[in-house]
């Protein structure tokens, strides 16, 4: 039985006075029948780890460099995400892989160095609006998973994130179908390259417009694990039903 994991990416949103929206979501959740996961901006980990501390609410951050240490002015590393309360960092998120030119190799290294450094590692993989019209989803995310997934992943240290492009802050979402194919695909192509144990135990999350008023009928497709949230995630009170809606599914 797979557990649930609904998981809050804040992205650039969020200073000092937004913390009591962790604490009010670990006050309300000292104990949880799925996991929960908030990764705030890099400036707040320390502060957010210590406020959901003894909750069942965990921190995790939104990128590290592949390197554990060295000369990289104004990148993170991955010890030291955890060294500040991280259990979680997001890697390959197509913010990421568009504004930074992220290859799926580079997302591959930092995957690595996410799980050398005991990190959880959240790897998203996605389509655009102009490559599902042109009926490339399933090329694309199979593409991405093969060049992006290291060796070293497992079902406990690693979770996918199918987050359509085009379904990003915009709104929109794909049809239950639609959803459904990519979930049963990236498990078989998971099965491919690790082996049908951990396919059978790697969650795999939707991510992509999820709300309070969507998420009990994406969490009832079938391969759906959870949600990788992002603007319903800022807010407990938004975040809260989305959490409630995966527990009850």
């Amino acid at each position: 039985m797979r557990r649930r994991l609904a998981a809050g990416n804040w992205k650039m949103n969020g200073t000092r006075q937004n913390l009591p929206e962790i604490a009010a979501l670990a006050a309300a959740h000292p104990v949880a029948a799925v996991d929960i996961l908030i990764c705030p901006p890099a400036t707040l980990l320390a502060q957010a780890a210590t406020l959901a501390e003894g909750s069942a609410v965990t921190i995790g951050a939104q990128d590290c460099h592949p390197a554990p240490s060295g000369a990289h002015t104004g990148d993170i590393a991955a010890p030291m995400l955890a060294d500040a309360g991280a259990r979680a960092v997001i890697l390959g998120h197509s913010e990421r892989r568009a504004d930074h030119a992220e290859t799926s190799a580079l997302v591959a290294a930092k995957t690595r160095a996410a799980h050398d450094a005991g990190l959880l590692a959240i790897l998203c993989l996605g389509e655009t609006l102009a490559q599902r019209e042109d009926a490339q989803t399933i090329a694309v995310v199979t593409e991405q998973l093969r060049a992006s997934l290291p060796d070293s992943a497992t079902a406990t240290n690693t979770v996918l994130a199918y987050e359509p492009v085009w379904a990003i802050g915009t709104g929109l979402t794909p049809s239950a179908a639609q959803i459904a194919e990519v979930h049963g695909v990236l498990r078989a192509c998971i099965a491919e390259h690790l082996g049908a144990p951990e396919a059978d135990q790697m969650r795999l999350l939707y991510g992509g417009s999820v709300k309070p008023d969507n998420a009990a009928a994406i969490f009832a497709i079938a391969d759906v694990d959870g949600a990788l949230v992002g603007g319903a995630s800022l807010r407990a009170r938004d975040f809260a039903p989305i959490i409630a809606a995966l527990g009850s599914a």
